[in-house]
Order: C-alpha cells, then structure tokens, then sequence
C-alpha cells in the first residue's frame, strides 16, 4: 500500500480531513489562559495540556493546548495538523500539565499501525477528539478500522509523552 496523505489528487485538503475551526484562535487563547490559572488547571489538566513547541524550520515558539489520553502512565495525543511535525523522538518538549511547566520526552508514531493503534485508544477515551476527527463507532462501540485508517491517510499522526 502506498503511503497517502491530505492532499487530494486535485491537490486539496481531502473532504474528510479534519479543518481548523474559524474560531480556533479564540479558543486556544481561552484555553491557555485557563491552564495557567491555578485551581482551574487541575481540573482542566485531566484532559488538557499545552505543548510549547519551537517551529523547526521558523524558530518561533507556538504554545498548543491539546487533549491527552493516560495511557500506561504516558499521555497520548494526535493531531492531523502540520505542527505536529515538530515534534520528533528523542526531542524533549515542555508541557504545562495541571498549571506546572515540565519536560516531556516525545516518541512520535507516523506508521500506520502505531497511529491508527494509538487513535483506538484516543477516540474510545474521548468522543470529542473522536467526532474532531471524524471517526465513528461500530454497533459495538468500537472505532471504526476505516476512519482510523482514513484519519492516518489525511496526515494524522500520534505521540507518546512521558512527563519528567
């Protein structure tokens, strides 16, 4: 199987790939605010943390609140997004999780199996993150292999933090 990725052949964003949200900028500075206030953060952290991340090719520092799933004492994430390129295995990131900055080191999963394993695990933990990326659930309850698959194909990647 050939590798694919969220351009269309017509070279668009593919009709099915997760789009930024006109009032995600707004959002994301509420958010971020939140998390830096005391008491709110502990109880918004148990879902939520911002990444601090140093654009690769800019050198500008982008402060990104995502949603994480515990998972094995780590924190799961994912995104479609091309920020998500910056981070790489090997390269700690800082994190404020629950109102403290610390270090996370970061193992990043662009495979197949390890992304769409890892989006099982985040779509069943989080229904938000679930719809955000366009994955439904079986009669069972189960996420789709389809749109976990189609998530991958559009970009999606997943990483492993483990905070320090």
């Amino acid at each position: 199987m050939s590798a694919m990725n969220s351009k269309n052949e017509a070279g668009g964003k593919s009709p099915s790939a997760p789009s930024t949200p006109a009032m995600q900028g707004l959002a994301n500075r509420l958010v971020r605010g939140l998390l830096r206030t005391p008491l709110i953060s502990r109880a918004m952290g148990n879902r939520l943390v911002i990444l601090y991340i140093l654009g690769r090719k800019s050198g500008r520092r982008y402060s990104i609140p995502v949603a994480y799933t515990r998972h094995e004492g780590d924190m799961l994430i994912g995104t479609p997004f091309g920020w998500g390129r910056n981070l790489r295995t090997g390269e700690p990131v800082e994190i404020r999780l629950k109102g403290k900055l610390r270090t996370a080191d970061v193992v990043a999963y662009s495979a197949e199996a390890d992304v769409t394993g890892a989006y099982e695990l985040m779509t069943r933990d989080n229904r938000t993150f679930a719809n955000f990326n366009k994955v439904g659930f079986d009669a069972d309850g189960n996420p789709r292999p389809e749109d976990l698959h189609r998530a991958w194909a559009d970009g999606a990647r997943a990483f492993r933090l483990t905070p320090r």
